[in-house]
């Protein structure tokens, strides 16, 4: 006779460390066979969505929705208009061996430990440090990087809300120079005569700086003037879009990104299917993918492709740590970090195709060298790109589907960015969460009113003093610690654990390699090469004061200052000796009762000889 019962009852095991494994869900199924001999088996279940501390925390609604949100995040205006000229100013298909190459042995590493780090813990880019608390400084400083760089990213959407705007009508005004904003240097004719004088300039140029930006009404960053109404009220809307997208928490912004993610791949479609039937598209895409190995050979090229993988993916920001946590606890990381980080790549090649068949268009209908009409930055986008648009039939439509593509690109890279800010602060300071919306007005209403100096007649100056120093070297020492603090001071092999405990797997001895000696000797001779290479800023001929670039620096300094100031203050905070004081600050939070019986992993040699 045979009877089976099951049972759920919560156990609390003893093994590594009570206090991180927590409750489980225990299937008991007892077996009792004629002779009177019972045999018990157990089996145990977790959750899904719940970490091994017992801690519930909200989750991603699919799991598409964080799928897109850190594609759209990682793919964004940069990968439009920085990529492609990089790649066609340093070898053409050439420029791709440092590219990939970069992108395999720290690229990647990097971007699949935020996404591990941020699932296991459970917390924001501050919290996660409670695996090594003198380090959670910088946690702090990518919160502060993020926050920075929405003072001005929100910038280039209201700029691209604004085109768009200005594009529903029967003729583009920036196609001549026959407007109010126009200069007598302004030539509606191309030419080399036109292009080698610096005192003649495009329609297209002029709409934007002084149509757009209206340039002419300020001497420098020292004569900013009022923040201009229109540019305002494109600003507001930007603001109010991601207020909306982001009140609710994931449950509201994963919904946003199936508009904001998808919709770029299907615009740069549209246009590469129109770019391609341009004359000299093929020769401008010929030049983006010619191949000169001999530039292999210069050290600039290296540096530029180390420099892009480092932006070009998002890590440091605070942003897949935040959009990790909300990941149920068994999601695997490991496949998400190769498939969002190869669609980051993917993407940025495939822009090149869009880019240069306008380029070539433009080249060739203007007979001037492509170098002549090739640029990056906010030029690219804003004046070349609209000038080709608007040579083209039905130039309106094209203009709107462009700048509609614009707006999604910004969009979901501004959400990211908002909410690693507000995550990072709602899981440190936990009275928060109750308020979250409230909290999340508050920061997006703070960063309006910071973004409305880059709207002023002298906004352009504001503008580029953030972009130069908000995210620069910051950013690069913000992820050297982030390794350091991870592979070194935590463990790779404690590191791995946690990984393998999430996804049932152990990172390969190529991941652990690079984390522990790999991607921190990268980061090392990044922010090495950032500072020697270091140029102050310039906007055209203007020449930032020296008080601006000052200002520039501590702005910079400030964020990358958190990780020395909170380690003294944690320091300091702790008590014992000058010995337990280290120990409490090197071991993971949930490890300090081993402090007091002198079992602390980091005070052994093997712990930092394994890997």
């Amino acid at each position: 006779m045979i009877w089976v019962a099951q049972m759920s009852s919560i156990v609390t095991p003893a093994s590594k460390a009570a206090n991180t494994m927590g409750p489980k869900e225990v299937e008991l199924i007892l077996v009792k066979e004629q002779n009177g001999v019972q045999f018990t088996t157990s089996t145990l279940v977790s959750p899904e969505n719940t970490h091994p501390s017992g801690e519930e925390r909200e989750t991603w609604g699919k799991k598409i929705d964080f799928l897109l949100s850190v594609i759209g995040f990682a793919v964004d205006l940069a990968n439009v208009w920085r990529f492609p000229y990089l790649c066609y100013k340093n070898g053409g298909g050439a420029f791709l061996v440092p590219y990939l190459f970069f992108m395999v042995i720290a690229g990647m590493p990097l971007f699949y430990m935020e996404l591990a780090l941020g699932q296991y813990n459970r917390e924001g880019a501050a919290g996660v440090w409670k695996i090594c608390p003198i380090f959670k400084g910088v946690g702090f400083t990518v919160i502060l990087i993020s926050l920075y760089v929405g003072f001005y990213y929100n910038v280039i959407i209201s700029w691209a809300l604004f085109y768009l705007f200005s594009s529903f009508s029967g003729d583009l005004p920036w196609v001549n120079c026959n407007n109010s904003w126009n200069s007598e240097n302004c030539s509606d004719l191309w030419s080399n005569s036109t292009l080698n004088d610096s005192h003649r300039t495009t329609p297209a140029a002029e709409y934007f700086e002084r149509g757009v930006l209206h340039l002419q009404d300020s001497a420098g960053i020292d004569d900013l003037g009022r923040p201009r109404w229109q540019l305002t009220s494109c600003l507001a809307v930007v603001i109010v879009v991601l207020y909306f997208s982001l009140w609710k928490g994931v449950k509201t912004s994963g919904k946003v990104v199936w508009i904001t993610a998808t919709m770029p791949y299907v615009v740069l479609t549209v246009l590469l299917l129109r770019g391609v039937t341009l004359p000299g598209a093929i020769d401008g895409i010929k030049a983006y993918l010619s191949v000169d190995f001999l530039r292999l050979l210069e050290a600039r090229v290296w540096i530029e492709a180390a420099t892009q993988i480092c932006f070009s993916l998002g890590v440091g920001f605070g942003v897949l740590i935040a959009f990790s946590s909300y990941n149920k606890f068994s999601n695997n990381c490991y496949r998400d970090a190769i498939i969002t980080s190869s669609i980051n790549s993917l993407t940025s090649f495939f822009s090149g195709f869009v880019i240069f068949s306008f380029l070539g268009y433009m080249s060739n209908k203007h007979n001037v060298a492509l170098d002549k009409v090739a640029t990056d930055g906010p030029g690219l986008v804003f004046i070349i790109y609209p000038e080709a648009i608007a040579t083209l039939p039905g130039s309106s439509v094209w203009a709107v589907i462009f700048f509609i593509m614009l707006l999604t690109l910004g969009i979901d890279s501004a959400m990211g960015g908002m909410e690693s800010v507000i995550t990072g602060l709602i899981d440190e300071f936990k009275f928060l969460h109750k308020h979250r919306e409230l909290f999340t007005l508050f920061i997006v209403v703070s960063t309006f009113l910071i973004s409305l100096f880059c709207v002023t007649n002298g906004g352009i100056y504001v503008f580029t003093l953030l972009d130069h120093y908000a995210a620069g070297t910051s950013i690069l020492f913000g992820v050297l610690i982030e390794a350091i603090g991870i592979a070194w001071l935590y463990g790779v092999d404690r590191f791995s654990d946690d990984i393998q405990e999430m996804i049932g797997q152990r990172p390969g001895l190529y991941w652990r390699l690079c984390w522990k000696f790999v991607s921190p000797c990268f980061l090392l001779f990044m922010v090495v090469v950032s500072f020697a290479t270091f140029n102050p800023p310039k906007y055209g001929t203007y020449v930032f004061p020296m008080w601006a670039n000052m200002i520039g620096w501590c702005l910079a300094m400030s964020s990358m200052a958190m990780v020395p100031l909170y380690a003294l203050y944690r320091f300091c905070s702790l008590p014992g000796s000058l010995c337990d004081k280290l120990a409490y600050a090197i071991t993971p939070e949930t490890e300090h009762h081993l402090v007091e019986r002198n079992e602390v992993r980091q005070f052994t040699l093997h712990h930092w000889l394994v890997v």
